[in-house]
């Protein structure tokens, strides 16, 4: 593993157009359980990244993280906003004065500051149906060298059985089941784009 600057933000674009590819996908994920326009909320955050990436072209890894950071909480609406944007604001704290991230156990460092800023943020744990119930098993699997495809994509779709704890989909209690998560499903598309980089 050698991720250094150059591959976060080949990571990150990948990211980019994977949100931009699915975004009418995770819309209709939201309708039944949210606002409806979590695809476009999060389409509108990652078009305000790329375009901050060439204003400042960043060389750090930490500033990377911060301009996505910022991107995010300035241009994406309702909780996935302020919950994604503090997730890669720890990410930035974690990764100051590091180059290369080169081991299973510093990248699950890197990503566990990730989820614990959403668990602080969000007060909201595994079971809740929210986009932890995929980041807290992909920390789990990278801590134990064990990140796949798989993983990532039965954490997503395990959400799907659960009732909303938290956000917007807990207003509709038991009618959340059968409806996978949509923040769970962003959330799978960026572990899925960074698994290229690994």
């Amino acid at each position: 593993m050698n991720i250094t600057v150059v591959e976060v933000q080949a990571w990150l674009d990948d990211f980019a157009k994977k949100i931009e590819d699915n975004k009418d996908y995770l819309s209709l994920l939201d309708t039944p359980i949210g606002d409806g326009d979590h695809g476009n909320n999060m389409s509108r955050g990652m078009t305000e990244y790329k375009k901050s990436i060439e204003d400042k072209q960043p060389n750090t890894i930490s500033d990377t993280f911060k301009i996505l950071a910022m991107a995010l909480i300035s241009k994406v609406g309702g909780a996935s906003g302020p919950l994604y944007g503090t997730a890669f604001m720890n990410m930035t704290k974690a990764t100051v004065g590091i180059d290369v991230i080169s081991s299973y156990e510093e990248l699950s460092k890197v990503i566990e500051q990730g989820q614990i800023g959403i668990s602080t943020r969000g007060k909201a744990d595994f079971g809740d149906k929210t986009m932890l119930d995929v980041w807290i098993p992909v920390v789990s699997s990278i801590k134990d060298e064990n990140f796949n495809d798989e993983i990532i994509e039965n954490a997503k779709n395990a959400t799907k059985d659960l009732v909303a704890k938290k956000g917007r989909a807990s207003y509709v209690g038991e009618r959340a089941i059968g409806h996978i998560d949509p923040g769970a499903t962003s959330s799978s598309y960026l572990f899925e784009t960074l698994l290229n980089y690994i």
